[in-house]
C-alpha cells in the first residue's frame, strides 16, 4: 500500500508574525488547518499511512493531529532537531516510508489536485521520480523545470519552464547515495534528470504556494466567495 509524506519542518519566516507561535501547516483557512486539507485529500485517494516531518514548534503538530485516527489515518512523525531541508528530511524518514514508491507533498501549499493520479501512476523501473508541475505563479515567473514529452528537464527556453508544485512521487533509490544530514532535494532531481529518470505532468487546476500572510488571506477570500456562490 502506497504511503505519503507531508513536509512540515519549515520555519515559515515569510509567514511571520502568524508563524511565530504556530508552525505554518497549522495555520487555518476556511474551517481547517492547511495540513488537514492534505491529509483529507490523501485519504480520498486511498492513502492511510502518512509520515509528517517537523522541526520548529513540531510538538504542536503532534498535539493537534495525534495518531491520526480522527482523520482515519495512521500518522508517523519524523522529528528533526534541526531542519534538514527537503532532501535530508525525506532521507531521515525513509525507514517509515518503506521500499515502494511514495508521495511527498509540501505542507505549505493548497491545491485541489487529486492524489489518486499519483496512486494510480505506475513508475517505470528506471524512473526515480515523477513531478507535478504547475503554471508559474506571479511570485515565481521564471519557473523551475521544463517538460519534454513526459520527461522533466532543466534544459529549455524560459517560456517553456514551469514551477515545481511541491508534489511528487519518488522511489527510495533516488536517495541511494545520500548520507544523513541537511541537504536539499533539487540537486538529486537535477542529477536524475541528466539520465532522463524523472517524468512529470502539468497540472492546471487550483494550486497556491501559501508562503505569506497576504496569500493566506487571498485564499480565505476565494474560499468564502466559493461558498457564497454555492449557497
Amino acid at each position: 500500500m502506497m504511503r505519503a509524506m507531508i513536509l512540515a519542518a519549515g520555519r515559515g519566516e515569510r509567514m511571520r508574525p502568524l508563524s511565530d507561535h504556530l508552525p505554518k501547516p497549522l495555520l487555518a483557512v476556511g474551517n481547517k488547518r492547511l495540513i488537514e486539507y492534505h491529509i483529507q485529500a490523501l485519504v480520498m485517494a486511498g492513502i492511510t499511512n502518512i509520515v509528517i516531518n517537523h522541526a520548529y514548534l513540531g510538538e504542536k503538530i503532534e498535539q493537534f493531529l495525534g495518531d491520526g485516527r480522527c482523520h482515519n489515518v495512521r500518522l508517523d512523525y519524523s522529528p528533526e532537531h534541526q531542519a534538514l531541508e527537503t532532501g535530508g528530511g525525506i532521507y531521515q524518514a525513509l525507514p517509515l516510508l518503506g521500499a515502494d514508491p511514495f508521495i511527498v507533498v509540501n505542507g505549505d501549499i493548497w491545491t485541489d489536485y487529486n492524489f489518486a493520479n499519483l496512486v494510480q501512476h505506475a513508475l517505470a523501473d528506471d524512473i526515480l521520480a515523477h513531478l507535478i508541475l504547475v503554471p508559474n505563479p506571479p511570485q515565481h515567473p521564471d519557473g523551475d523545470f521544463s517538460l519534454v514529452s513526459d520527461r522533466v528537464t532543466t534544459h529549455a527556453n524560459a517560456q517553456d519552464r514551469f514551477t515545481f508544485s511541491g508534489i511528487g512521487l519518488y522511489r527510495p533509490e533516488l536517495f541511494a547515495e545520500c548520507q544523513a544530514g541537511r541537504f536539499p532535494l533539487a540537486p538529486l532531481l537535477k542529477q536524475a534528470m541528466l539520465t532522463q529518470q524523472v517524468t512529470g505532468a502539468l497540472y492546471q487546476g487550483d494550486w497556491r504556494d501559501i508562503g505569506t500572510p497576504e496569500r493566506l488571506q487571498q485564499l480565505q477570500r476565494d474560499l468564502n466567495a466559493s461558498l457564497n456562490s454555492e449557497s
